[in-house]
């Protein structure tokens, strides 16, 4: 099985680490990870603000670029539905303009191969019990996009269960929205502030040491606003935890 890891723009320029800690956990459980240096943005802030035929060349980009990968594996719930859910509609759309060209092929080969970390390690490679290691205690906040659009359902929390060392503690609200929403933050900042505040609060009332969630995004306004209201929860995303183990745990 080759797996090649899609990084993401806010994991590539903001999370480093969180890439890296997806190699190491796939590379521990036995899967070979390649990393195509040509792939660049799925284009979901492009296609979100309204410039669909300025994503088309982004999907031709991505499907050529994992063209030879069994699987793709991201670590961003809200990238893997803009390829399974958008990418279609987009190449539909350029063949009702009379435009279909290779969109279709390329949208219909990206979607059927790209997986979201956790599911990818659910349901393709069978596992629940990672031989992680995390000795804090822990709340998950379910992404939109995760929770909505790809139906992750229980499989991060199925997870974080097995992880040696760590409390799950149960977030009040979890499935109400952070306020993120990508470019929703950037038009209406105030409405998202607002939303952010009420979800921080409840995550600190939690009295967990740590958040997580399967979106970077989400976790950078998450943690932008614990930071400015003080709270002592820090963010971190599911993959890190997922590959700490007993001799390198932080």
């Amino acid at each position: 099985m080759r797996v090649g890891l899609f990084v993401t723009c806010v994991n590539d320029t903001l999370y480093p680490r969180t890439g890296q800690a997806v190699v190491t956990l796939l590379e521990r459980l036995g899967v070979r990870v390649g990393f195509p240096m040509d792939q660049s943005c799925c284009g979901q802030p492009l296609f979100n603000t309204g410039y669909r035929h300025g994503t088309e060349p982004l999907v031709l980009r991505y499907a050529r670029a994992f063209r030879d990968y069994d699987h793709v594996v991201t670590p961003s719930g809200s990238c893997v539905a803009m390829v399974r859910e958008s990418y279609p509609r987009i190449a539909a759309k350029a063949a009702a303009e009379g435009r279909a060209g290779p969109l279709a092929e390329a949208a219909s080969s990206a979607a059927a191969k790209t997986y979201e970390l956790t599911e990818f390690l659910v349901d393709v490679l069978g596992v629940t019990d990672v031989g992680a290691y995390f000795p804090h205690t822990v709340t998950y906040h379910p992404t939109c996009h995760g929770l909505r659009a790809l139906g992750l359902g229980d499989r991060p929390r199925r997870l974080l269960e097995q992880v040696k060392g760590l409390e799950l503690r149960e977030l009040a609200g979890a499935e109400e929205c952070c306020g993120f929403g990508g470019t929703f933050a950037v038009k209406n900042p105030a409405v998202s502030s607002v939303m952010g505040q009420d979800k921080a609060r409840a995550i600190t009332a939690t009295g967990a040491h740590r958040v997580c969630t399967v979106d970077n995004s989400c976790l950078m306004h998450i943690g932008g606003i614990l930071s400015r209201e003080g709270s002592p929860v820090r963010p971190v995303h599911i993959a890190e935890i997922l590959a700490a183990t007993e001799g390198g745990a932080r």
